[in-house]
């Protein structure tokens, strides 16, 4: 029963970044008729925070430790995996369109867009195929609840900390047309992700000490090499 609870989980993980990916190329390009906009991006707005609240919360050791403490601790990551699933497919499911364009662009320049969010999807997959995409999914148990003692540069985590918000951020904004809805989900997540990051490295450099900080004098850049 463990497995098929993990394998289930990781199914949902795969099915919910299909479904995003799905809608973002589609229903979130398609203009949206007049409306209600700021009705629908107050929604929208508090749809992602419930996201952005699990996300964040129970991804500290403090949290893990307590979920651990009441499932199966092989099980600890599955949970996580599949409440964060569910409401990132519900974020993506219910979130309204918001009238407006605010950029179209044609020609070469469209062209270098779509390379652009194609160079941001192989950086997300790459990078998370660094980290093990097993353990990311739930299939595999972390072998302790510490950091590692030496963090590798590898591959994209030799140009930036964060390669993967680094993708995100090319996914949702390499786009045209950029309608509002949109330019809504691009903004409210990676801005999610930047205040994201000042309490992910703070928590990463509490433990082991020395570790992260050791990755950061060796690279440099969280997000965008020779910019921040």
């Amino acid at each position: 029963m463990a497995q098929v609870f993990a394998w289930s989980g990781a199914l949902l993980f795969a099915l919910s970044t299909a479904v995003f990916l799905f809608h973002y190329v589609f229903r979130f390009g398609m203009p949206a008729p007049s409306g209600d906009a700021a009705r629908a991006m107050t929604w929208n707005v508090l749809l992602f925070t419930l996201f952005a609240i699990h996300h964040s919360v129970f991804a500290r050791e403090r949290v893990r430790a307590a979920v651990a403490r009441i499932v199966p601790a092989e099980l600890e990551r599955s949970v996580y995996v599949w409440v964060a699933s569910v409401v990132f497919l519900a974020v993506v499911l219910f979130w309204q369109p918001v009238p407006g364009v605010a950029w179209q662009v044609d020609g070469l320049a469209r062209w270098a867009l779509r390379i652009l969010w194609l160079s941001g999807l192989w950086l997300t997959l790459r990078s998370a195929a660094i980290l093990d995409i097993r353990e990311l999914a739930g299939l595999t148990r972390p072998t302790s609840h510490t950091r590692p003692t030496e963090y590798r540069s590898v591959g994209p985590y030799g140009w930036v900390r964060h390669p993967i918000y680094t993708g995100w951020f090319l996914l949702v904004f390499a786009v045209s047309p950029m309608t509002m809805t949109r330019l809504v989900f691009a903004a409210v997540s990676c801005a999610y992700l930047l205040i994201g990051i000042q309490f992910e490295e703070r928590s990463m450099r509490a433990a082991p000490p020395g570790a992260y900080d050791r990755y950061m004098q060796r690279v440099r850049w969280k997000l965008l090499p020779g910019v921040y």
